[in-house]
């Protein structure tokens, strides 16, 4: 059996690291960090890095795996998840997404999504996002909410090969296109579901519209009170006991 945890932006997979290291030694054994590219792999000659190329290169790698895999998704890789697991279900035995809420009628981009969609805007903040030396950008990481030594790992990762990824991957989702694409999310009840809704976080829409999302995919959705976007690293023994409480019960 094969859990397989997917990344998201701006970052790689370091952040899976800590939460990895409080699972189970079974389950730490399972478990293989999928990079997508331009996010701790190569940035490959003709790929789009659009919403659906992410969503392909996933199925690839499953295909590649000992399937049925139990996938988690953290920021828009849990619509990758989410997106592999509704083509392919014969690929996933479970997945875990904590962006959901992004495929409601009512839902609306973060700010910093906004920015990154708009052209201009989006190149300057990328830009200078990412200017710097390693020790710069890890401060910058930090100050986002990310913890030492984390920050730092996901920092040397970090330049214009992942400016352009999150570009063309934000562009390629323009006003409700995930809402139009969530008129088809009970596609995913075909697999069990988990949805964690860090109470914290403001990226996702509100606690009742992520619990809303949850139920029309046949999902659980857990609150985890008061952590944020990185809740993953802000309290990795919590997160790594909700996921085998979620695997032993699905």
């Amino acid at each position: 059996m094969t859990i397989a945890f997917v990344h998201g932006v701006p970052v790689t997979s370091a952040v899976w690291t800590p939460l990895i290291g409080e699972l189970p030694a079974a389950q730490q054994a399972q478990a293989v960090r999928l990079s997508p590219p331009g996010f701790g792999a190569a940035l490959q000659a003709g790929f789009g890095a659009t919403f659906l190329d992410y969503r392909d290169w996933l199925i690839g790698e499953l295909t590649r795996l000992e399937t049925p895999v139990d996938l988690v998704g953290h920021s828009l890789a849990g619509g990758y998840v989410l997106e592999a697991t509704m083509a392919r279900p014969d690929l996933v035995r479970s997945w875990v997404c904590d962006t959901i809420g992004g495929y409601e009628p009512d839902y609306t981009w973060h700010e910093t999504a906004k920015i990154w969609q708009t052209p201009g805007d989006g190149e300057r903040h990328v830009e200078e996002m990412f200017a710097g030396d390693v020790a710069e950008r890890t401060a910058r990481m930090i100050s986002w909410g990310i913890p030492s030594p984390t920050a730092g790992e996901v920092a040397l990762a970090q330049g214009p090969e992942m400016g352009r990824a999150i570009l063309s991957l934000y562009r390629s989702l323009p006003g409700d296109t995930l809402v139009q694409r969530g008129r088809g999310l009970a596609a995913a009840a075909a697999r069990p579901g988990l949805v964690p809704v860090a109470t914290g976080d403001d990226t996702g829409g509100s606690v009742a519209l992520r619990h809303r999302a949850a139920q029309r995919a046949g999902a659980r959705a857990v609150d985890l009170d008061g952590l944020g976007h990185w809740w993953m690293l802000e309290d990795p023994a919590r997160a790594a006991r909700m996921l085998t409480s979620f695997w032993a019960g699905r």
